[in-house]
């Protein structure tokens, strides 16, 4: 195989600076990351297909907002801000469920529609200068993607075909590429949470390189095995990393996987793939699953997250055995968060205050601070 194309030029230099430790641990510097990175840009709050049915809702923590996404009767999926417009108490307490007709707050007994319009309110009709179309609940921009309802708070969202399809597009050499796997109509057929005591950047950081495979991931270089050379599929445009020759799918053992997905074709067959969408969506493909990890940081040392194994519908409805299948991403999960906790317990040393340093094969993170560094500076 010839050697692929790296995604930009490497430095000269054999090292180059990482973030400073307090960047992982200052919370003024995790409340700016809060407003200017996660409150600012697209993010993946749920898988579309489970918000299913008039009236079913739920509701995400983006930044430091809580945003309820909920189908209207027009089979609509919308979203908005979860805050009453009265008194600013929360509408929905629940994280999932569904309503009948309306979403009413618990308090004062504010109703809202489906639609976010005020529909009733206690004595209401004795006001009749209150405009209703002004004190609905505050929309959310919504876009649907790979059957997630990605969201974004902020007034003026950034372009969606440039920062999220854009990332993948990036990734792959083109968006088309992972049209194949048609991720919209695969169905969750595990879902995992994890909660990990780590700054959400470590987590980036770690998950985009793989200096560290050879070390904590035994089986995952089994199957992978250029992964315990140190380099990550991600520091080349286009490329998968390709399964040993002796793995006849990618599950713990390197036994058979599962029905192929059909629209994979020669070019991906037998081989792994793995996308950062910053700020907090990873997107491994596969040829028989796909594996979507979505981060919701939570402090600046712990970050919860949910992790989808999306197989063939008729691969979840017939029950078959997912286990191996899901146990090997499962462990490289366990894997990474536990190194990514070792790091988060030492980033407040002194002799981290500096920061550390990126060996080559780890270069591309540094476009990932400088992305983080620039959201910062506005």
């Amino acid at each position: 195989m010839s050697a692929p194309t790296p995604a930009a030029s490497a430095p000269s230099s054999s090292l180059i600076p990482t973030l400073p430790g307090p960047s992982y641990t200052d919370p003024v510097i995790f409340s700016e990351e809060q407003e200017k990175i996660f409150e600012s840009r697209w993010f993946a709050a749920a898988r579309s297909a489970e918000i299913d049915g008039t009236g079913a809702f739920r509701t995400v923590d983006v930044g430091r907002e809580n945003v309820v996404l909920v189908r209207g009767r027009d089979r609509r999926l919308r979203a908005f801000l979860n805050v009453c417009r009265h008194r600013g108490a929360r509408v929905c307490m629940q994280e999932t469920g569904v309503v009948k007709r309306n979403l009413q707050c618990g308090y004062h007994a504010w109703t809202y529609g489906l639609d976010g319009k005020l529909v009733a309110a206690p004595n209401l009709t004795s006001m009749p200068d209150v405009d209703r179309a002004a004190y609905g609940l505050v929309p959310v921009h919504l876009r649907e993607w790979l059957g997630y309802a990605w969201v974004c708070v902020a007034d003026e969202p950034p372009s969606f075909e440039e920062t999220v399809v854009g990332a993948v597009a990036e990734r792959l050499g083109s968006v088309e590429a992972i049209e194949g796997w048609d991720v919209e109509n695969l169905e969750v057929g595990r879902r995992i949470g994890y909660d990990v005591h780590a700054n959400w950047k470590l987590i980036i950081e770690n998950f985009m390189e793989c200096y560290h495979c050879a070390t904590i991931h035994p089986e995952l270089t089994e199957v992978l095995p250029e992964f315990a050379d140190g380099y990550a599929a991600q520091y080349f445009v286009g490329h998968g990393a390709a399964f040993a020759e002796e793995a006849a799918g990618f599950t713990v053992d390197g036994g058979a996987g599962l029905t192929a997905i059909p629209g994979v074709g020669e070019d991906h067959d037998r081989k792994y793939y793995a996308i950062t969408v910053n700020p907090q969506v990873f997107i491994n493909l596969v040829p028989d699953h796909v594996i979507f990890h979505r981060m919701y940081p939570v402090a600046p040392d712990r970050t919860r997250v949910e992790c989808d194994w999306l197989y063939l519908p008729e691969v979840v409805r017939s029950g078959r055995d997912l286990d191996r299948s899901v146990e090997l991403f499962h462990r490289v999960n366990q894997q990474d968060f536990d190194a990514c906790e070792r790091c988060q317990l030492a980033a407040s040393s002194r002799a981290y205050a500096g920061g550390g340093v990126l060996v080559p094969s780890e270069h591309h993170i540094g476009a990932f601070h400088t992305w983080v560094t620039e959201q910062l500076q506005g």
